[in-house]
């Protein structure tokens, strides 16, 4: 009657190992670290760069506890943060301005448990310490910066119809085009309404001329700000990737506000520093009356500078740009004709079409040079000879390495720059030392809830007291099991969730055992009594669990940042405890009196 089949003890023993395995990283905790990453995301780390590492650091005499490759980066561990410090001013120095060079925190647990891809969870800012930032977008700014962009269409349109203006002007996010009549005014005012739709026009006459007077509708304003924010967002996102930090926070904060927050980042100037970076693409004619010899030598000729080439050694361009990456509209990774070689295609806007087609026609013949600008150094990436006029605003770039590189190099082209200025509006710092403090005591009050708990159930129902607080520990062991293998990041709310879950998990043993005890004062035997309390219990279990759960999935749903955390935990405890409290707790009941077929009592 009391007896599993084979299987399900099998069943529990293995999600029993398995979640020891994926919760033990997590009491290993994390060491001082200095992370080193290309500035330029199309760069690769490699042994040579490892070698490099460990010789600047062998040659300093500060020790590591080791160094190793992780993606695209350099981790080296430090025993102290003292020696962390030293190190980062070392390698700061050794490698120079090609890479990034930050202080972070990694774990500690041994190399055979990551192999088994068993890691520990992530830690919020509030567990771990790091930084945090509040940013506020110029919608301002992004306005003015769609009029510019206007005001340049415009200019191509009324050109292409051949209607004569007088000037075209902007006045701050409104773009005002003068005219010497009427007629003028009104058929320009025809062409552009059917062009730019998101636009309201409003003509007025003036003594001295004609006015029209272009204005993005509401509906399209909101539309820029939103894009905006959007863009800035996904910059942001791109650009914290090189910190390595584990889990960042970077969400929307009403209307015009961005959150950043860098769990276990130590070095608060750095980040302001990598959240700073611009990325973009000029284009530039290279001086062909520069002597090769000179160029190497680092000599430029008036008027021109000398920048690195990716093809290989230096070559000398003029200063005066061509093309921006504002006139970028999009671009995407792909390969060239021939399909052999890995490219960018790119799409500018009407000025940048118009202005690449111009230049290219007057200087068929020439070679153009393509710069990447990132972190203020500039790196050309192909400098191809114009062989015809390339009109139609569809340019491709060649001269990637990779289909991986073409796709970076879109990636920072498409966000490499913020669409509006943003600025630092608060910043926070919160210490290791504080986190360590927090995470003490929320491990302490789990503990301590934990054992009052273990404590009750104990006295109140004896042996199968003591089954439900096992059932307890297991359950949260499955819960941070769980968290690891999702690499959640774990918050002060989300240990609120925990010892909340463990709280509430002992509500199933409790209506279990309640249960037992009623068959038996109603006469039934030990064994039918166990039986039918499980059996009879589990409605109720099932449905008081189905409505926490509700509530907590509506928690995630319509919550945002420690709100979700706290539901996640809550979601995820209140699956682990239906199945630790039910199965698990009757699994030891079973082995204890499930083979005694003249049970006479049991203590409860």
């Amino acid at each position: 009657m009391n007896r599993y089949p084979l299987w399900k003890y099998l069943l529990i023993g293995v999600t029993l190992v398995v979640a020891f395995l994926y919760t033990l990283p997590n009491f290993f905790g994390e060491v001082p670290a200095v992370q080193v990453s290309p500035v330029r995301t199309s760069e690769t780390v490699d042994t040579a760069l490892l070698g490099r590492v460990e010789a600047l650091l062998k040659t300093a005499s500060l020790p590591t506890s080791g160094v190793e490759l992780a993606g695209n980066s350099i981790k080296a561990r430090f025993a102290s943060t003292d020696v962390q410090i030293k190190a980062k001013d070392v390698l700061q120095n050794g490698l120079g301005e090609r890479y990034t060079v930050a202080l972070n925190l990694v774990s500690a647990s041994p190399a055979w448990l990551s192999t088994l891809n068993a890691l520990p969870m992530y830690l919020g800012l509030d567990l771990r310490g790091g930084v945090h930032f509040l940013l506020e977008v110029d919608m301002k700014a992004a306005l003015e910066k769609a009029a510019v962009r206007y005001q340049n269409d415009f200019r191509t349109e009324l050109r292409g119809d051949k209607i004569r203006y007088s000037r075209i002007s902007r006045e701050g996010n409104a773009v005002v085009v003068r005219f010497a009549t009427r007629d003028q005014r009104d058929a320009a005012a025809d062409k552009l309404a059917a062009v730019f739709t998101d636009l309201g026009f409003a003509a007025e006459d003036l003594d001295d001329g004609f006015l029209l007077t272009a204005r993005l509708k509401p509906e399209a304003e909101k539309q820029v700000q939103e894009f905006a924010l959007q863009q800035n967002i996904t910059t942001l996102r791109n650009r914290v990737n090189e910190l390595g930090v584990a889990e960042p926070v970077i969400q929307q904060q009403g209307a015009n506000r961005v959150v950043v927050q860098l769990p276990g980042v130590q070095d608060t100037a750095k980040a302001k520093d990598i959240l700073g970076r611009t990325a973009t693409l000029e284009v530039r004619m290279v001086d062909e009356q520069a002597d090769p010899l000179l160029v190497e030598q680092g000599q430029a000729p008036f008027g021109a500078e000398i920048v690195a080439s990716r093809e290989g050694g230096k070559i000398a361009v003029k200063k005066d740009v061509v093309l921006t990456g504002d006139s970028i509209t999009d671009a995407a990774p792909g390969f060239d004709s021939t399909s052999a070689q890995a490219a960018v295609h790119i799409n500018l806007d009407g000025k940048g079409a118009r202005i690449f087609k111009d230049v290219t026609r007057e200087n068929v013949g020439k070679r153009m040079a393509i710069l990447l600008i990132e972190k203020g150094i500039a790196e050309a990436i192909t400098a191809p000879v114009i062989r015809e006029e390339i009109g139609g605003g569809r340019v491709q770039i060649t001269g990637m390495e990779t289909a991986q590189e073409a796709s970076d190099v879109a990636l920072l082209l498409r966000a490499g720059a913020l669409a509006a200025p943003m600025q630092i509006v608060e910043e926070r710092t919160v210490g290791p030392s504080m986190g360590a403090e927090n995470i003490e005591k929320g491990f302490h009050s789990n503990i301590w809830g934990f054992l009052a708990v273990v404590a009750f159930m104990t006295i109140y129902y004896r042996v199968f007291g003591l089954f439900s607080s096992v059932a307890l520990a297991i359950n949260g062991f499955f819960l941070i099991a769980l968290l690891s293998m999702l690499q959640a990041t774990l918050t002060l709310p989300g240990m609120a969730a925990i010892a909340l879950t463990l709280g509430m998990a002992i509500d199933a043993n409790v209506l279990i055992n309640e249960r037992i005890r009623e068959e038996l004062r109603n006469g039934a035997t030990p064994q039918a009594a166990i039986h039918a309390g499980y059996d009879r219990a589990w409605g109720t279990i099932l449905d008081s669990n189905l409505t926490t759960l509700i509530a907590g999935i509506a928690l995630f749903w319509l919550g945002s940042g420690p709100v979700r955390g706290f539901a996640v935990v809550l979601c995820l405890g209140i699956l682990t405890s239906m199945f630790s409290a039910v199965t698990v707790s009757r699994a030891m009941v079973n082995l204890t009196y499930g083979r005694q077929p003249r049970l006479a009592k049991v203590s409860i």
